[in-house]
């Protein structure tokens, strides 16, 4: 029996194959240990992400493991931007391209803007949010927590380097892996976070 693709279906397909044509997703998972010229790249790519999105961006954030001093990580570094309209972005979407960065979407996740740079290797992964997106709060609770936090921060670099090894470099299943010790950690972050914010208003 012959399966026949609806319009508005292939139309999805054929749009998703022209944003990712020229993309790459990740080609090695590989840990290595922290690295302080990561905030330097950070602070780099920082600036240049101000000058391409102008009044569209609020705030700029280093998440991820290689925000976290002493940790080991993969050399990728990972960048949440807050910015006033995160749809604005697909209206700028060829401009970022010529501007060296993958376009990817939400890419999974609704409310967000996913772009990368580099290829192989890739260097950049890049978060862009709505401000006041309950995510922005997620990530940055969970980054702070894990640098106050070195006993978890610790458990957090064994789990990554054994995925890792284990892995074989597929991405997903490196992902799947960590899940559940993230989301575990990620609300311990925010009653932290809002037990420090009560703190300093005298609540």
């Amino acid at each position: 029996m012959i399966k026949h693709t609806r319009p508005a279906e292939l139309f999805q397909n054929n749009l998703k194959s022209f944003m990712f044509q020229n993309n790459i997703s990740h080609q090695h998972i590989v840990i290595v240990d922290y690295d302080e010229r990561w905030n330097e790249s950070f602070q780099v790519e920082s600036d240049k992400l101000k000058t391409l999105l102008s009044d569209l961006l609020i705030q700029t954030h280093h998440i991820g493991s290689t925000s976290v001093t002493g940790l080991a990580a993969k050399p990728v570094i990972d960048l949440l931007l807050e910015v006033t309209d995160v749809s604005a972005i697909d209206k700028i979407q060829t401009t970022i391209t010529e501007s060296g960065y993958q376009f990817w979407g939400e890419y999974g996740l609704a409310g967000r803007r996913f772009l990368t740079k580099g290829t192989d290797p890739r260097t950049h992964n890049i978060h862009c949010y709505d401000t006041g997106n309950t995510e922005v709060d997620r990530h940055l609770a969970f980054r702070d927590y894990l640098r106050t936090h070195p006993g978890v921060a610790s458990e957090y670099e064994d789990l990554k380097k054994k995925l890792a090894a284990n892995c074989n470099h597929n991405i997903e299943k490196y992902c799947q892996g960590k899940d559940a010790f993230i989301k575990h950690h990620q609300e311990h972050a925010l009653k932290y976070i809002a037990s420090l914010q009560e703190e300093s208003t005298g609540e």
